[in-house]
């Protein structure tokens, strides 16, 4: 059996895309200018579950993994290189909650950032960040680059918006951080931590 057979069977063959015309329009964000490379294969995840189990063959088969959202990213985080598997969350498109009295969204990743401001506004609440994407990024790419726009400069940016996140890490365990409460002064915020990781990622470290 081979790795992508392997990842089949763990997942679903729908969900797993192999087709080099398919998974051609996966390789690379806007930033066509970055370099990529073509994977293995594409995962289009519907589930936490689906992620979590994906991470776990990767660390098992030694495959680099590459998450992708919508593509519309500037910096090349999205690019694909050679061996890996994209993940890709634009099916996890999900508004699972809106609590208007705690004025909270619970959202999974490939939510449009205009389709989240669109359901707040139904409840009487307004979704600030607004990136110029804002028609076509998702929540969980903007959380990866700490997204911001015109509104920033008197609301803030993505981070100011994020108190919690569910997170599948790179040995294959999901963890909750954060808060659903307006005010959390307990311990490391560590969900700020995950705002803006692709950029930090991205970046090259400067030289002495």
């Amino acid at each position: 059996m081979s790795v992508i057979d392997d990842l089949i069977d763990r997942l679903d063959r729908a969900r797993v895309l192999t087709d080099p015309d398919v998974v051609g329009s996966y390789v690379h964000d806007e930033a066509e200018w970055a370099p990529y490379s073509a994977p293995l294969a594409v995962v289009r995840a519907t589930s936490t579950n689906d992620v979590q189990r994906t991470v776990r063959w990767a660390l098992e088969h030694n495959v680099p993994l590459v998450p992708r959202g919508a593509g519309t990213g500037l910096s090349g985080g999205a690019n694909s290189i050679a061996g890996c598997v994209v993940v890709c969350l634009e099916k996890m498109d999900a508004v699972l909650e809106v609590n208007p009295l705690e004025r909270i969204a619970v959202v999974q990743p490939g939510v449009v950032n205009d389709d989240l401001r669109k359901t707040v506004a139904e409840q009487g609440l307004w979704y600030p960040p607004d990136p110029a994407s804002s028609p076509w990024s998702t929540i969980g790419g903007n959380v990866a680059t700490n997204a911001g726009g015109v509104c920033c400069v008197k609301y803030g940016v993505t981070r100011d918006y994020v108190i919690g996140l569910e997170v599948v890490t790179g040995t294959g365990e999901v963890v909750r951080l954060g808060r659903r409460t307006a005010k959390g002064v307990a311990g490391l915020d560590l969900a700020g931590l995950f705002v803006g990781s692709e950029e930090r990622s991205a970046s090259s470290p400067r030289s002495p």
